[in-house]
């Protein structure tokens, strides 16, 4: 499993609409892609903007990468809409849960 941390921060007055829209259609496309596992998003208080990200294998992940779709918004997001961001792929070292019994 390859885990990607994306953390980001977004220009002042930047359109929050438009992130909506553009956040909501990366997500259907990706998710519709081969080798999808899951993605979550979270704001921190201090404004910056995570979101994790993972798929099967480092080949799912580089069809999601050259998706044209996706290359066009990330072009944008660097363009208009981002100020900063960082990018971590991570290997899945180990996996293991714990869920309580109710």
């Amino acid at each position: 499993m390859i885990v990607i941390v994306f953390r980001a921060r977004f220009k002042e007055g930047v359109d929050t609409e438009e992130l909506a829209r553009l956040g909501s259609r990366m997500y259907t496309l990706a998710s519709a892609m081969p080798g999808f596992v899951s993605y979550k998003d979270f704001e921190s208080e201090d404004g910056e903007s995570v979101s994790i990200v993972e798929f099967e294998s480092l080949e799912t992940l580089a069809a999601w990468r050259a998706h044209p779709e996706h290359r066009a918004v990330q072009h944008r997001a660097r363009e208009t809409l981002m100020s900063q961001y960082h990018i971590q792929v991570c290997d899945t070292i180990r996996d293991y849960a714990f869920k309580a019994q109710s």
